[in-house]
């Protein structure tokens, strides 16, 4: 299913992806090669269980709870932007505007009136939930898997209800924190694919990217004013950090981009990756962080994984005293899957119980990157693995409840059936 192909002859993509979906699904050989992307997202599928011609288990959500997500999404204020980019080109190809959230709930989706029709009678309306694991291979639920712009074209959806649409989707990310916040999608029937509808989509989120940046920027420039005097006068090493632990200045030290603060920091001692026990001052929008020299971060003596709720929390411990780091989907399945296999695991053994996907090295060693400024040196390399003396627990959901629940890796799927291997 060669992507040239479109650009010379979309029909005749959409014939090839139907009959190579066929053959796959059959487990025959397939007549024309798969992509990665898809070929990964569909033994996810049947890792999961998930039959093609299933129908969404997961209700759309009710009126009130759609505006409460809107509202908490930290999305809206992209909206004006992303209209006056993209619905032009929704009217002018007869598709739609989706953006929906980190846990691919569809937010909001604008365009035509007889697309929306369309939309409806496949059940992508507003509230609904566009996961892989509740309607299998898709632009929204691939792109938040995968966390990178993707294109999934007719018989490339897992789901069988799905194939006559043709989606792009591109992920909404905090450039500060590198957090995925949502997705923006290009949808509409297979007859509107085009060629440039992924660039499009891509440019249109990169766009809000820089939005997001430059409220940032602004913010933290405010807090610099007020926090420069202040440094003036201090000994030692202290950060200065925004509310959500962007770093707005510093002495004594090289500063890192980001602090990773507990969830519902206050003001009082709390360990940090990197530098041990802080003691925080608040200030106007952020806080002014003193570091105790006497401490270091390998005082930390245990960590717990806690999956009873639907974020994912790490507790460390040091000293005595607990904090509680919030973690993204992502960061939960990898230290999911570094404490099922203590033995330690390589990048390519994650990105195959992450993506079913053992190439997405160079994704792997970003994400542990980013979680390791979290945890600190609580996650040991080569392989990757957790530090000898910390001991190490995970809180299982209560029953009825699954652990990760928007999450289709592997890993996650073997853990929730019992299976653990290592």
């Amino acid at each position: 299913m060669a992507r040239e192909a479109l650009h010379a002859d979309p029909l005749r993509l959409t014939r090839a992806t139907h009959v190579v979906r066929q053959a796959a699904l059959e487990d025959r050989r397939a007549p024309g090669p798969i992509r990665s992307v898809i070929g990964a997202s569909w033994r996810r599928m049947r890792l999961q269980g998930l039959s093609p011609a299933g129908a969404p288990e997961i209700a759309p959500l009710p009126g009130e709870e759609l505006l409460r997500r809107r509202e908490g999404s930290g999305l809206q204020p992209l909206m004006p932007l992303l209209r006056q980019h993209l619905l032009p080109a929704c009217e002018a190809t007869g598709q739609l505007m989706v953006v929906a959230d980190v846990e691919g709930r569809v937010l909001w989706r604008e365009g035509q009136v007889g697309v929306l029709r369309h939309a409806d009678h496949l059940g992508f309306v507003g509230g609904s939930a566009w996961t892989e694991g509740n309607v299998g291979t898709n632009a929204i639920g691939t792109c938040l898997v995968t966390e990178a712009p993707v294109h999934i074209h007719a018989a490339e959806h897992y789901a069988q209800s799905h194939t006559p649409w043709t989606c792009a989707a591109a992920p909404l990310r905090d450039p500060a924190t590198g957090r995925v916040l949502g997705v923006v999608d290009l949808s509409g029937p297979v007859h509107t694919v085009h060629a440039g509808t992924l660039s499009m989509v891509t440019l249109a989120a990169r766009l809000a990217e820089l939005e997001i940046r430059a409220a940032t920027q602004e913010r933290l420039h405010g807090l610099r004013a007020i926090a420069a005097p202040l440094l003036a006068r201090l000994d030692g090493r202290a950060l200065v950090v925004a509310s959500d632990g962007t770093t707005a200045a510093a002495t004594g030290l090289v500063p890192p981009d980001r602090v990773a603060l507990p969830i519902g920091f206050g003001g009082e001692d709390a360990w940090v990756a990197g530098f041990g026990l802080v003691t925080a001052e608040p200030l106007p929008g952020g806080w002014l962080l003193r570091i105790k020299d006497d401490d270091g971060e390998e005082q930390i003596s245990s960590m717990t994984l806690d999956l009873s709720s639907p974020d994912p929390v790490v507790r460390l411990t040091a000293a005595g005293s607990t904090w509680a780091h919030a973690l993204t989907p992502r960061h939960g399945e990898i230290l999911l899957t570094l404490l099922l296999h203590p033995g330690g695991r390589s990048a390519a053994e994650i990105a195959d119980d992450l993506f079913a996907d053992p190439t997405r090295v160079v994704t792997v060693r970003a994400e542990i990157s980013r979680l390791r400024k979290v945890l600190g040196s609580v996650i040991a390399r080569q392989p990757y693995r957790m530090a000898q003396g910390v001991r190490s627990e995970i809180i299982a959901p209560p029953e009825g409840i699954t652990a990760l629940a928007r999450s289709s890796a592997p890993v996650v799927t073997r853990w929730r059936a019992g299976i653990v291997t290592d």
